[in-house]
């Protein structure tokens, strides 16, 4: 029985979709809810899956191609139909060379075409003096080589450019050897501005990914429409180290799931939104939609790029289950196999650079949300604690925003609740 490989639906307002990679080559069986191949939407990677046990028969869309939700992109053929009897064929098939020929028409110069099939008309017709031997003659006699009057005419013109040459040697000599001139400026530049032929100067197209477009237009529309501004504060991390270090085994456990720092960032910016209520709001229109709910995306790198995951009411969420969520989120990312449903949305977006090694940041906001708090690496720095210089762990913070409906100082206060929590993480448990 034939079975239609369709595009799913694969998240709202979505109509279209990239063909990623095919997990499957054309003749081989699939099992049911067995992965055919992976499909690029603008939010996600989303692998489509064989609904029975099949044959992959018909491949109609190449990676790359673009799909539509809907279109028939492959033929299965159900197991008991004729699809398994025929031959597993590869998607690209490659010639076998010819067996080479054992009177040497595949060598340049035979009888017959050469190696790359160019036929002996193509072959210059006279050769080099060197080359007048008894086999040329044998040639010239019958009539595949050049003659004997051809043989004496090259000798006699290979003769006279060698007089020639030794000539214009013995000029060289006798000349006085000319003053050493040292090149202008002008010189060297167009020297250096000379285009080099090396092989490896050469360029690379390839297409862009449609979830790198979606992040491009994104991005530009963020800059565009939104008056950005971006505030930054420092952060002691050594009470949260010290937690880490004192309380990670334990908290590893019996949770089964590392204590990192995003979960206190996470934590402490939930109490920061539900003093600073504006930076959890949105503008809409002519409107300022304040969020009673705090949805705080996680930016995490993926296969493909950036994405930003969404822990979903994260104000009831506990330490342990922030840290899972993230952890899954972050091993999914890579392999693609993120749901939409789980990249929509979000009222807040937190990004750690510091994982990557960078010092500062400004991000840009993840629209239509607000505000975005960037994180980074964590480094000893020389502080003043109680009137003298101490070495202690220090993290930069930023919080980008949108002027337009957050002012400076909300920011700053954001900022300084952020700080205060992560310094004085105890105060996390009290709410205060």
């Amino acid at each position: 029985m034939r079975i239609d490989l369709k595009i799913p639906s694969v998240g709202e307002s979505i109509t279209e979709v990239e063909i990623g990679e095919w997990l499957k080559n054309k003749g081989d069986r699939v099992g049911k809810n067995e992965p055919v191949l992976v499909v690029e939407s603008e939010k996600a990677s989303v692998e489509i899956r064989a609904p029975e046990s099949a044959t992959l028969v018909d491949i109609l869309k190449n990676t790359g191609d673009t799909a539509a939700v809907g279109e028939v992109i492959a033929h299965l053929e159900a197991d008991g139909g004729s699809a398994q009897a025929a031959a597993a064929e590869p998607r690209r098939t490659v010639p076998e060379p010819e067996s080479p020929r054992g009177d040497g028409a595949d060598e340049i110069g035979g009888d017959g075409a050469d190696r790359a099939g160019t036929s002996n008309q193509n072959v210059a017709p006279f050769a080099s003096a060197a080359t007048t031997g008894p086999a040329n003659q044998e040639k010239a006699e019958s009539g595949t080589g050049p003659s004997e009057r051809d043989a004496e005419i090259f000798q006699a013109r290979d003769t006279t450019a060698e007089q020639v040459q030794d000539a214009e040697a013995l000029e060289e000599l006798s000349e006085p050897p000319p003053e050493q001139v040292r090149p202008s400026q002008a010189d060297l530049e167009t020297i250096s501005a000379r285009p080099t032929t090396t092989a490896d100067r050469r360029d690379e197209v390839v297409p862009m990914t449609a979830l790198r477009r979606l992040i491009a237009e994104r991005l530009v529309k963020a800059k565009q429409n939104a008056a950005l501004l971006t505030t930054f504060n420092e952060i002691d991390m050594a009470a949260v180290t010290a937690l880490r270090q004192s309380q990670g085994d334990a908290f590893r456990e019996r949770h089964d799931v590392k204590l990192g720092f995003m979960s206190f960032f996470v934590k402490a910016a939930v109490i920061a939104l539900q003093t600073v209520r504006v930076v959890n709001a949105e503008i809409r229109g002519s409107d300022i939609i304040y969020h009673n709910y705090f949805d705080i995306g996680i930016a995490v790198g993926g296969g493909k790029g950036l994405v930003v995951p969404v822990l979903r009411n994260a104000e009831k969420m506990s330490f342990a289950e922030i840290e899972r969520a993230i952890d899954d989120f972050a091993r999914r990312a890579k392999d693609g196999r993120l749901k939409p449903e789980e990249l929509q949305g979000g009222t807040f977006t937190i990004t750690n650079g510091g994982v990557y090694g960078s010092l500062l940041s400004t991000p840009i906001v993840n629209p239509p949300q607000s505000a975005i708090l960037g994180l980074h690496a964590i480094q000893d720095r020389p502080v003043a604690r109680g009137g003298a210089v101490a070495i202690r762990p220090m993290m930069y913070v930023a919080l980008t925003y949108d002027h337009r409906i957050i002012d400076g100082r909300e920011a700053v206060q954001f900022l300084k609740q952020i700080k205060t929590m992560i310094e004085e993480p105890a105060r996390m448990l009290l709410q205060f």
